[in-house]
């Protein structure tokens, strides 16, 4: 199942159902007006959105279908009760602290990395990259993330997978130039981060047929920096922490309640021949091989995008598609 949300000038948007290949959809409102309103009556809803999707792929017509423009989505979850990014990626950790002269803690092999971000406005997958200026050093990071229902304390990393109701696709964008300063007092992101974007739909695991296992999602990401191919690393390989570690870290010593978003952190993996999902470790192999970085981060009117591709190379959630814009204040 497929589902996104249309936006329709609430803070929340209208939930609908998006047909398996993306060339429909249908308001879904009569089953629940929002995505989390799925999520915290997941049991009912879910049977319901079911037949609809199918219902949709089977005969894409009628009253209220219609063709889906991507540019009037909102994120899946605009916005969301809790945002949890992990740094699941060993690959990336361990070159970028590489760069900087540092060595990985063997820690960091043992237990996950993870911060709390902001989720109280995550936007759209043709929402513009918004920034105040370029010298904050404007960066992609491409990952992948869970959705989760209800998760009680303590849950064990064998369990925790049950609890994964959709995944997304997202580009959590970084602010490299104003992140150093900030991990320095030794309290985590604020400034360093931008509003995080996601592609068009989230989808129940069954739609990755054998590309999911339960704790990992083993396809590539195609992501392009104005026009040109930048990255194409694997999900599922080097994967440190699969997603069931993830949850359970996270649940550690609280629950996690129903529309909790888990991301893996930036996609990388060893020998770095597939690119990269970020440009800062693309400028950390500049710096161990060449002694300085030479990839500038991205600049106004940068164009990004962020997709996965199935085996027949058809989207699965729809790319993400941006531009890095001059922040201008709204009208009011």
């Amino acid at each position: 199942m497929k589902l996104g949300t249309l936006k329709d000038g609430s803070r929340d948007g209208q939930l609908v159902v998006v047909s398996r290949d993306l060339k429909h959809a249908s308001p879904a409102d009569n089953i629940a007006p929002t995505l989390q309103a799925a999520l915290d009556d997941w049991d009912y809803c879910a049977s319901q959105l079911g037949s609809l999707y199918e219902e949709l792929n089977r005969n894409p017509s009628g009253a209220r279908v219609f063709e889906p423009d991507f540019a009037q989505f909102a994120a899946p979850l605009p916005r969301a009760h809790q945002w949890l990014d992990g740094s699941a990626y060993l690959a990336h950790v361990e070159l970028v602290r590489k760069a900087r002269g540092a060595t990985m803690p063997p820690e960091f092999k043992k237990d996950p990395l993870m911060y709390q971000g902001n989720s109280d406005y995550f936007i759209g997958p043709r929402d513009p990259i918004e920034a105040l200026s370029e010298d904050w050093g404007i960066d992609l990071e491409a990952e992948v993330a869970v959705v989760l229902d209800d998760v009680p304390m303590g849950v064990a990393s064998d369990k925790a997978s049950e609890h994964i109701r959709l995944l997304m696709l997202l580009n959590d964008v970084s602010l490299r130039n104003l992140i150093a300063a900030e991990l320095g007092k030794g309290f985590g992101f604020i400034n360093g981060k931008g509003a995080t974007a996601f592609a068009p739909v989230a989808i129940t695991p069954d739609e990755l047929g054998e590309a999911w296992d339960g704790k990992r999602v083993r396809r590539a990401l195609s992501i392009h920096v104005n026009e040109q191919p930048f990255g194409t690393p694997d999900c599922g390989t080097d994967m440190q922490f699969g997603f069931h570690k993830l949850i359970a870290h996270a649940a550690k010593t609280r629950p996690l309640g129903a529309g909790t978003v888990i991301g893996s952190g930036t996609i990388s993996n060893y020998g770095y021949k597939t690119g990269h999902a970020c440009i800062a470790e693309l400028r950390a192999l500049e710096t161990v091989e060449k002694g300085q970085p030479e990839t500038s981060y991205l600049k106004f009117g940068d164009r990004v995008k962020i997709d996965m591709l199935d085996a027949e190379g058809r989207s699965v959630f729809g790319a993400i598609e941006q531009q890095v814009a001059l922040y201008s204040k709204p009208a009011r």
